[in-house]
Formats: structure tokens, sequence, C-alpha cells
């Protein structure tokens, strides 16, 4: 059973730590993006070095303390935030963002878990080198919270997750240990892999406090280009098409549908549009290339035999660096216009990338048997993973169908499970998904979490409730 945070308690931190280290809690710690979860009272410390965690996380544990870690807030299944726990202590790591090496060489990057993720795209850049890792909220995720979750983002076809761009880690396990990890390299087999063990474990094993980053050369050049196709499954053959041409080059494969296009134009019209009349379906293609390669006859080579397979109708292809970042900026302005909306309920989901074409058009009739819904299905289709969101008809809103969410949730997930898909392809479990970890995942697997849970973490002080119910 966890303790609040007593005066005593409260006292005694205060004492150990300098004042620096203690400011009031504000609303924005107490909230989440999509409004479905809030915090309660807390005590919020800012800790400025991993030996000030430490401090904080032993007085935890001594005290039997829920601790909840939060990073830049961006998460979107209630991780970071909690109002039924007794008062905790809200570990920020915001202070904690500082660059402690650079290694050019190594293509290697050392950073605290409280830096933003666009200022650790920006020291890379000024090395010469590029980190992957991009997504909409890179300008106030910070990587903690990133390696926390494992995030994906738009990138992973070529780079993978953040738990491939991960060498090592800094972090402060549920006793006050400092594990002291931060190796830069690439092989290291010397037992257990706690670096992956901590890794999207969500701070419920630890608090990541600094992590070595793996860097990339930077691309000659970037490109960038819209292609309309008539079908999802003319998309997934464009795909291996485009990597069967270009191999690595193709660093991101995005699906949009034209249900997302007519948001857009509705909320943010100012997002300029590349079709019109909009297409049911296009795509959205990142290329990096190196060498004697020009990103635009490398996408003039694809639209031709696509085209000439009747895979796609039209294409646009960026033609300076100005237009390739407008055409990501629609991409990233999706969600966005998805929540001017109000969507009934939102999916983080994965299958197989052949069965996609299949699971969208199956998906569609699930939802219709359970009410007259729009759907906006769009995401990262060179691995599998759809946000795949249902909205209510034209001139209703979303609460009108509160009451519809739970059974188009499951209804989904179900799917999902047929397919042999996940239910949280990029966002984590966090206390949103709790039930669908336990209702989908492998017996074996939950139990073998449940075990590490009550090895590291006897009491359960670390963000308790996320990833697994307590008690």
């Amino acid at each position: 059973m966890l303790n609040p945070v007593s005066a005593e308690i409260e006292a005694a931190l205060r004492a150990e730590l300098p004042c620096s280290a203690f400011r009031p809690l504000e609303p924005r710690y107490l909230e989440e993006p999509r409004g479905r979860f809030h915090g309660g009272d807390a005590l919020l410390v800012t800790p400025s070095s991993v030996d000030e965690v430490a401090q904080v996380i032993r007085m935890a544990a001594a005290h039997r303390v829920g601790v909840l870690p939060y990073g830049g807030g961006t998460g979107l299944v209630g991780g970071q935030v909690a109002g039924d726990l007794p008062r905790p202590i809200l570990l920020s790591l915001e202070r904690m963002n500082r660059v402690r090496g650079t290694y050019p060489a190594e293509n290697v990057l050392v950073v605290e878990a409280g830096t933003i993720l666009a200022d650790v795209q920006q020291v890379a850049r000024d090395i010469d080198r590029m980190f992957p890792l991009s997504l909409a909220s890179e300008g106030s995720a910070q990587i903690g919270g990133l390696l926390g979750v494992n995030a994906g983002g738009v990138n992973v076809l070529r780079y993978g997750n953040s738990r491939d761009l991960c060498l090592g880690l800094e972090a402060v396990l549920p006793d006050g240990s400092i594990l002291r990890g931060l190796k830069r390299l690439r092989k290291d087999n010397t037992g257990y892999d706690l670096r992956n063990l901590l890794i999207g474990s969500e701070g419920t094993l630890g608090v990541i406090t600094a992590a070595s980053l793996r860097l990339y050369p930077r691309p000659a050049e970037k490109g960038a280009a819209f292609l309309v196709v008539d079908t999802p499954a003319a998309a997934v053959k464009l795909l291996a098409m485009a990597q069967r041409r270009m191999g690595d080059a193709v660093s991101a494969f995005e699906l949009i549908s034209g249900m997302g296009l007519e948001f857009l134009h509705r909320n943010m019209p100012d997002v300029r549009q590349p079709f019109a009349p909009r297409p049911s379906w296009m795509v959205l293609i990142g290329l990096g290339v190196t060498g004697s390669q020009t990103a635009e006859a490398e996408f003039e080579g694809l639209f031709e035999e696509a085209a000439e397979a009747g895979l796609v109708q039209d294409g646009v292809i960026a033609q300076n660096e100005a237009q390739r970042l407008a055409f990501w900026n629609l991409r990233e302005s999706i969600p966005e216009a998805n929540r001017r909306i109000g969507a009934v309920s939102s999916h983080d989901i994965s299958v197989p990338i052949s069965a996609i074409p299949e699971f969208i058009a199956r998906g569609r009739e699930v939802v219709a048997a359970l009410g007259d819904f729009r759907i906006n299905c769009f995401g990262h289709l060179g691995d599998g993973n759809l946000h795949y969101n249902v909205f209510p008809p034209d001139g209703a809103a979303a609460s009108d169908f509160a009451a519809q969410r739970g059974a188009v949730t499951a209804a989904l997930h179900d799917l999902v499970e047929e397919f042999e898909g996940s239910v949280s392809a990029e966002h984590g479990i966090g206390r949103l998904k709790v039930g669908d970890l336990e209702r989908y995942g492998d017996p074996t697997k939950l139990a073998a979490m449940r075990a590490i849970k009550a090895a590291l973490d006897p009491h359960g002080i670390m963000n308790p409730g996320a990833v697994l119910r307590m008690g």
C-alpha cells in the first residue's frame, strides 16, 4: 500500500535537495493532450542531476511513496498523470537537459533525459550528423519520455524505433541505486540487457536520466513526394516497388486518407493541399539519398514505373527544402485537425503490412455495424502502424457518442487481435490500455512482466498503475 507525501517526508526532501529542485505544481503537470486523464495533488520535484534523482527515489522507497516520472507531457495514453494515488512525488526531469558529450567519429551523442527532441536534432546537425527520430511533438517531447515509451515516428521504416537509436542508459532504479550504463558500444554481450528492459517500461522499472544516442551521417539530399493511389492495396504494392528501386533511401512511407484531408480543409485551411479534388488515398514518401543520386530523379523513375503498373494516378515532387517541409507539415497537421473535430475513439495499432488493405476494409465494416461514424485512417504504412480514428457523423459531437467509445474500441481491437497485430504500436500502454494488455497480452509474457516488476520494484512505487494494474 502506498503512502502520501506527508509534511514530514516533504520537509526531509527539502532538507536534502536544493531549493531550486522544488516549484509550484502548475495545472500543465496534471493534464494530458487528450484530456482523458487528470492528475491530483502531488509534490513536484525537478532535480538537476542523477544524484538528486537517486535521493528522491531513495526517500520514496523508504516511505513507500508513489513516484510519477514526467517528461514533456506529450504522451497519449495517460502514463504521465494519475488522479487516484495518495499524494505522490511528480518527478520532472526538465532541468536535466544538458549535452554530456558529442562523438562525431563514433556517431554518438550523450544527452540527459530532459533534453527536448528538437534540441537533440539540432545538436546532431551542429556536428554534421542526424538524429533520425522525428514526430509531431518533437518541440516538447523529451528524450527520457520518448525512450520510456519506445516512441516511433515517421522514420521507423529506415532507422527503427527509439530502442534502435539508443546505445546506453543511465537510470535510477526503484531502490535509488544508479545504473551507470552510458556505454557507447555497438557490441556488449555482458549478460541481461537492462537498457532494453528499461526502454519501453514507461517509468515503471526506474527513471531514465541520460542516454547515449546513435547518430547517422546526414543524407546528401532529402526529398519528399505525394503520390495518389486508388486503394491501400495499391499503396502496399507501391511501398514494395519503392524499396526494390531505392532500398534504404526510403526513410518514410505515410498513408493519408481523403477524410484526413477533408478534416484539414475544414479546420486548418492554411495548410496547403497538393491535389484538387482531394483524392481518396495518397502516400507521402520521404527519401534520403547519397552520392550521385538525386531525390527528384529517383521519384520520377518510381512514378513512371508505378504509373505504368497502374498503381499511381498523380503525383507532386518537392522542388526545394521549403516544399519538402511543407509536405511534412501537412502530414504532421493531421493529428491537430483530428483533435479539432473530436474523435469518438482513437487507435494506435499495427498489423502485418501485407494485411493492411484487408484490415482497413474489415475495420470499415466493423465500425459501420456500430453506427454512422466517419473514419480517418492514416499513418506509417511502411512499418505497419496505423492511426485508426473514429469520429461522429458530420454535425455531431464526439461527446454525444461517449457511451459507445468502449464498444468501438473493443470491436477494433478484437479485429487487430484477429490479424495478429498490436493494440499499441508506438504510444505505449500507460493507464489507458492496461485492460487491453490484460485482454490481449500473452499470459506468459504478462506473468514474466509482473515478476520483473515485483523483483525490481517490490513496493510498487514507480509510476503506479501504468502498464500493469496496481495490487
